[in-house]
């Protein structure tokens, strides 16, 4: 294939006495002319090879089917009032509604409304604690950027705002409705440059105030610049708490205040832990105890209880112990009854499951059916109290809806089931336990049949950021599997599936274990007579993106073909960009010479070599990306067509690049176009006839 062509320039550093080599640095720019001139040349690459591959036409009116059961959310319930998101089959974004006591369904957030372009996203929402107020942040094209601004629910006109630097902000409400806490970068011209990502503090918004010269600092002062903060007020407004973590670092610091005992400007904030190596919660309940939700000395977790007045980790009394198997996911109190009890949520070996237990002891007395082997949303109840509670369910099947548990008598039902109706094939799924290279065992949950030999199969994973992947609905994977393919999902290490200890043994120095892992995912595939090394494809984002890099770089005769979506692939210089400062405690950093040993000895970008016959890959990358910037997959796109260009075979190397979009939301006909250009693809690449 004729390749744009590339400059590949001379530049070597040395770094802890090691030469490391990056031909393609120029394409870091993504204002240069060269770099323009080279992204608009695989822009018409990309399109003459994958606009015509046969099936497309089928598949897109398949995939736009099945996504037509829309989708709908679990109630969050404000006194007689409730909020919750619909999106119906003719709608690109999903709504944010109101119902009203009277029973007055009412749209309140429509962003096709705002925007008829889709490009606008709703990224979060919170109502105060009367139902009166919403704090609501919105982003557009895709940055994630999240500018907050409050509604008046009756009326829904916007009374403040918007503010902006609110990324990754939670919104604390006062009782009232007057005041709330909430997170925000500091300006850009108060921080270093390169550095305005960072530097967050927490502060408390009076409505009606300037929030740039009125707002009041309440914490952050002084603290590391890649510290994310949390903040939470208890729903009588007695207690603030206000959580710490070192960019994604697996534990966090933790502090909690009586606000009763003085003014919300000035909480006098007491520890609940400092520097230690876990990750903990606490919610104060209407019982007048608190419950503290951790992983400390429990890597699957655990729920505890203490007296508000002693929060020290020595005055815990467990409730709810670890579980040997399962992960404590979630809680929630029912106390409307003669015999008050607790739900938990757990998942063992990524799938759902909810148990019932006496509220004052943890006894277990029961569980809560689940309508299929699948995975659970939060568990909600209403916030004053109450003998119900819903949570969101789906499977590889069906597509989300919302249970009701009425726990007077013990029954599950439907409480909302997804605003569209759609046919959905049959599936088999089956999970599959196999053993990694260090012998670990690892399972992968398989969609498809074993019947007519090898087939076309994909396969996915993560494995990393404590990110569990449990069953749920997908179209693109639906309709993969109805046309005869295999589609299946490994739980590697680096993710939560198995608690904690799962997490650390895939992160820093351990990263290759999840290579690893998936490496013997595919050898176990192949084994038991799903596919082929010639059938098998592999796909991965964001951190997926560098798992599927590493795979096809360590071992390219294993897979013919690659998706390889917002990727990290240069792990030398990954702290660079983006938000990858808030990720070297899970990755680790090259200012660290064993760190930087990890690094290199994975950086997909640092392991091609010219002549090897890489796989077909497809790039595909977000121009507004503000997490992982696509400066990686152009890198790697250029090394990979070098080394192709050098070989007897191997490839093609593809980059397909979208404007005004992100790492994140999207609409859902940008989702039916992504779907179809890579798993067409896939399958021209590994035989499937779409």
């Amino acid at each position: 294939m004729d390749y744009p062509v590339a400059q590949r320039q001379d530049i070597v550093e040395e770094i802890h006495g090691q030469r490391v080599a990056d031909p393609y640095r120029w394409l870091e720019d993504p204002n240069g002319t060269e770099t323009k001139d080279w992204l608009a040349a695989q822009d018409e690459l990309f399109h003459a090879e994958v606009d015509d591959l046969p099936g497309r036409d089928r598949l897109r009116a398949r995939i736009t089917e099945l996504l037509g059961a829309g989708n709908v959310s679990s109630p969050v319930w404000r006194g007689e009032r409730r909020f919750f998101m619909r999106r119906t089959p003719e709608q690109e974004l999903a709504v944010l509604y109101t119902v009203d006591p009277d029973g007055t369904e009412r749209a309140l957030i429509d962003p096709i409304a705002l925007d008829a372009t889709g490009k606008t996203t709703l990224d979060s929402w919170q109502p105060d604690k009367e139902g009166r107020l919403l704090a609501y942040q919105l982003s557009i094209g895709g940055d994630e950027e999240s500018q907050l601004s409050i509604m008046d629910v009756a009326t829904g006109a916007t009374i403040e705002g918007p503010i902006d630097r609110c990324r990754y902000s939670a919104v604390a409400w006062l009782p009232g409705g007057e005041a709330f806490y909430y997170v925000r970068r500091l300006p850009k011209d108060q921080v270093p440059e390169g550095e305005d990502q960072y530097h967050r503090r927490v502060y408390l918004h009076r409505l009606g105030t300037d929030p740039e010269t009125e707002d009041v600092l309440i914490f952050g002062e002084g603290r590391e610049k890649t510290e994310y903060y949390g903040v939470g007020v208890s729903r009588d407004g007695h207690y603030l708490t206000v959580s710490a973590s070192l960019g994604t670092a697996p534990r966090n610091d933790l502090w909690y205040a009586d606000l009763t005992s003085g003014e919300p400007d000035a909480p006098a904030l007491e520890p609940i832990q400092i520097g230690v190596d876990a990750q903990t919660g606490v919610r104060f309940g209407r019982d007048g105890r608190a419950y503290v939700f951790t992983d400390l000395d429990a890597p699957r977790g655990r729920l505890a209880i203490a007296d508000p007045a002693d929060l020290a980790a020595e005055s815990w009394r467990d409730l709810l112990p670890e579980d040997p198997e399962a992960v404590l996911s979630d809680f929630a109190i029912l106390d409307e009854l003669d015999r008050p009890i607790l739900l938990a949520g757990w998942t063992r070996h990524a799938i759902s499951e909810i148990t019932v237990h006496d509220l004052e002891t943890g006894e277990r007395i029961g569980e809560v059916p689940l309508p299929g082997l699948g995975s659970i949303g939060g568990i909600v109840e209403r916030p004053e109290g109450g003998h119900e509670a819903w949570f969101g369910y789906t499977d590889n099947v069906t597509p989300g809806g919302i249970q009701h548990y009425d726990a007077r008598t013990g029954a599950t039902t439907l409480w909302a089931a997804p605003p569209g109706s759609v046919e959905v094939p049959e599936v088999e799924a089956r999970q599959i336990a196999y053993t990694s290279a260090d012998g670990t065992t690892v399972r992968m949950l398989v969609l498809g049949s074993l019947e007519g030999g090898p087939k076309p199969t994909i396969l996915y994973g993560y494995g990393g950021f404590n990110v569990s992947l449990t069953p749920a609905y997908s179209a693109g994977i639906l309709a993969w599997v109805e046309a005869g393919g295999v589609y299946a999902i490994a739980n590697l290490r680096g993710g939560s599936e198995e608690g904690e200890e799962w997490h650390r043994a895939g992160m820093l120095g351990h990263k290759q274990n999840v290579f690893d892992d998936f490496h013997a995912a595919a050898e176990r595939l192949i084994a038991d007579g799903w596919t082929t090394a010639d059938r098998l494809a592999i796909s991965g984002g964001s951190n997926g993106g560098l798992l599927v890099g590493a795979a096809l770089t360590q071992r390219p005769d294993l897979y013919k073909a690659v998706v390889c979506s917002a990727p990290l692939l240069d792990m030398i210089r990954y702290e660079r960009f983006g938000l990858g400062q808030t990720w070297n405690v899970e990755y680790g950093t090259v200012e660290d010479a064993e760190e930087f040993g990890w690094l290199l000895g994975y950086s997909p970008y640092h392991h091609v070599e010219a002549g090897v016959s890489y796989p077909a890959t497809l790039f595909t990358v977000f121009e507004s990306d503000t997490r992982v910037d696509p400066l990686h997959a152009r890198k790697m796109a250029a090394a990979l067509q070098h080394a192709v260009g050098t070989a007897a075979k191997g490839g093609p190397i593809l980059l397909r690049n979208e404007a005004e979009v992100g790492h994140g939301a999207r609409s859902v006909s940008r989702t039916v176009d992504l779907s179809v250009d890579t798993m067409s693809f896939m399958a021209h690449q590994t035989g499937l006839t779409l």
